[in-house]
């Protein structure tokens, strides 16, 4: 008997997520053996999935070939570089997530922890499957899993008609993108007829079909990642969604898509154009560019971070088309500086928006609260929710030394060294985009203190919200687990560079172990030295040195004369909740700077108004210039298709009547 692979123990590793979830259908009831044992056993997997991944980064390729599928068509499984490094992504992420999930669903929530149990471990077996698969075949039928698995883990609380229409339409989005990958993987495999991803290598690199590929490639995986105009699903279904799914929606979900464009762009498809770059530029921008202004006036903290997910993956595409343009003017040490920046913020953003996700798991289960306007001061009751949030807030809006900085950094690098490109049109349109960049990490940090301050700080807006409970104990340690990878991320960015240069090598046939070679551990630059650096630790160090200092010189300069008084109260010591900044408030300057991207409603109160309310209604116009158009569109063709259904027999003998004297007359002239 041959040993056992990285591949077969990965593999192994995936029908055990699936066997604990046939385990928790078949006892649907147990609460107590789903959530201590086997949710926690999952998050054990994982951590496996994620420790052999990352061992086998860089290890030559394995291949399998299971006997499954049709009989021509087995399932072929690959374990490379690419997908090595997603599945470290999908383990590591998933165990905190997992172990969260044994503390947050409750007995009292009704349903069928069972069957939570069992669509969210073939969630992630899909998810495993789709990253090993090694031919179109396998692959459709891994992403497919893995739509329909969502799609009911988002319709968990199906008695809702809002739950009911975000699954929905989240389902409809993605089988439309779901089409446009099969279609993809048709156009790739017509010239030879064999659908194994190293058939589709040999896809020839001249004529328009290329060029189609990715363009199918790019609508597909698109509609799954929320790239504009394809976003609308995203905003919707997380929200419904329970909080761990959620976390596993943005944090991991979503990479699948990344994951199936760098194969097609950059291994499946063997030349490129820098024309494709330039398209998943423009889109990149303005998918972040929107997410980030929305996430700005959201007054739903889940919808928030939905938007958040959108500006991400849109800077995640940005750095996609940056590398393709590298790629193809040859500057290939360029080319792997951003797409390493691509790869560390997918892995950055898988930890710190699952953290931020879970935080609003915790908040909702406390305060039965989604709604920002309806919450605050939930620091004193909620110490360790709010610490660890705390964390996941300065990630994502990029402020060092945690993790979200780094890879932002990077990508701002890459954009200094656009100069070098041999095309006027690029030079002159690229540091545009950099200044969008720029644009868009300040409107980050603008949404994450919103978030977190309307939230976390201030005092309570409702009399309820005194009674709030901190995480439990398994709660806390999915959020710390994750706490500390955005840490860890930050503090050790060669380590995690070096551990990149496998798959960059891979793709664009360079790398940056450089990096860590040259400086060691605690110094990053990407180039040079002299050109631009970074150290994590120096920055840690001097904080942790600085701030006790200032404590010490304040305290020997008033020796002990400092006292201890209220918080300045605008001349008025009576203040209320009420007159604290609220979250419409605090995104006012937004919504005017910004107007042209919304569509507003506003409910003015009248003078005469018992109880005066305002409100704002902040929408996504892309709904009525595109969407409810469609599907106007596709009302009036089924009405059309319609009047030919008149349920009659004779009707129906008359169309077969006038359809065979219609072919007679044809065939006899």
């Amino acid at each position: 008997m041959s040993e056992l692979t990285s591949l077969d123990l990965i593999v192994i590793a995936a029908c055990s997520w699936l066997a604990i979830g046939l385990v928790g259908v078949s006892q649907p009831h147990n609460f107590r053996l789903i959530s201590r044992v086997l949710f926690p056993l999952g998050a054990l997997i994982s951590l496996a999935v994620a420790g052999i991944a990352l061992a086998s980064l860089a290890a030559a390729p394995q291949v399998r070939i299971l006997p499954l599928g049709l009989p021509d068509l087995p399932f072929h499984l690959r374990l490379d570089a690419l997908s090595g490094f997603f599945l470290v992504l999908l383990g590591a992420a998933s165990a905190g997530i997992s172990i969260y999930a044994a503390g947050y669903f409750r007995p009292s929530e009704g349903g069928q922890p069972g069957l939570h149990c069992l669509l969210y471990h073939g969630f992630l077996t899909s998810i495993v499957f789709i990253f090993l698969a090694d031919d179109g075949y396998a692959f459709m039928v891994a992403w497919e899993s893995m739509a329909l698995s969502s799609f009911f883990l988002v319709a968990s609380e199906h008695r809702h008609a809002e739950i009911r229409r975000a699954a929905y339409l989240y389902l409809i989005i993605a089988h439309m993108g779901a089409l446009a990958i099969l279609l993809c993987f048709g156009v790739m495999a017509g010239s030879t007829g064999d659908y194994t991803f190293d058939a589709m290598r040999s896809f020839p690199t001249l004529g328009i079909w290329p060029t189609i590929a990715f363009l199918l490639a790019v609508f597909g995986f698109g509609a799954k990642a929320g790239l504009l105009p394809l976003h609308i699903w995203l905003p919707e279904a997380h929200p419904a969604a329970p909080s761990p799914v959620s976390a596993m929606m943005s944090g991991v979900m979503l990479k699948t898509a990344i994951y199936g464009l760098l194969r097609v762009s950059f291994d499946l498809l063997s030349a490129q154009h820098w024309g494709w770059g330039a398209l998943l530029l423009v889109l990149g921008l303005a998918t972040a560019l929107f997410g980030v202004i929305f996430s700005t006036v959201q007054n739903d903290m889940k919808r928030l971070l939905a938007y958040s997910s959108i500006e991400n993956i849109g800077l995640i595409f940005v750095g996609l088309g940056l590398t393709l343009i590298f790629k193809t003017f040859l500057l290939l040490n360029l080319a792997a500086l951003t797409l390493t920046a691509t790869l560390y913020h997918c892995l950055n953003h898988a930890f710190f928006k699952s953290l931020l996700f879970l935080s609003t798991g915790s908040v909702l289960h406390a305060t039965g609260e989604r709604n920002l306007g309806k919450l605050g001061g939930l620091i004193h009751h909620m110490p360790w929710v709010t610490w660890v949030a705390l964390v996941g807030v300065l990630a994502s809006a990029g402020i060092p030394p945690l993790n979200g900085f780094v890879s932002e950094w990077l990508l701002l690098q890459s954009f200094l060294f656009t100069a070098a490109l041999p095309h006027g049109y690029l030079n002159m349109l690229l540091p545009v985009g950099a200044g969008a960049i720029a644009l868009i990490a300040a409107l980050a940090g603008f949404a994450m203190v919103k978030f977190f301050g309307v939230v976390f700080l201030g005092q309570p807006r409702e009399e309820r919200l005194t009674q709030a409970h901190d995480a439990n104990h398994l709660e806390r340690a999915g959020l710390l687990w994750l706490a500390a990878g955005c840490v860890l991320l930050g503090l050790l960015p060669n380590l995690v560079i070096a551990l990149l240069d496998p798959i960059t090598r891979m793709l664009v046939g360079s790398g940056l172990r450089y990096v860590s070679s040259n400086y060691g551990w605690w110094l990053l630059a990407p180039v040079s030295e002299d050109r631009a650096s970074y150290s994590p630790a120096i920055f840690l160090g001097g904080l942790l040195v600085f701030m006790p200092l200032v404590f010490w010189l304040v305290r020997r300069r008033f020796h002990g004369r400092a006292q201890r008084v209220p918080a300045w109260d605008c001349g008025y010591p009576m203040q209320t909740s009420r007159m604290q900044d609220t979250a419409e408030g605090f995104g006012q300057p937004i919504r005017r700077i910004f107007s042209p991207f919304f569509r507003r409603t506003r409910e003015h109160p009248s003078p005469f108004d018992a109880k005066p309310r305002y409100r704002s209604i902040v929408e996504d116009p892309i709904w009525y210039w595109l969407y409810l158009p469609l599907v106007r569109i596709v009302e009036r063709g089924t009405r059309l298709v319609a009047f030919l259904q008149q349920g009659r027999i004779a009707i129906y003998l008359l169309y077969s009547f006038a359809t065979l004297l219609t072919l007679l007359i044809l065939t006899r002239g």
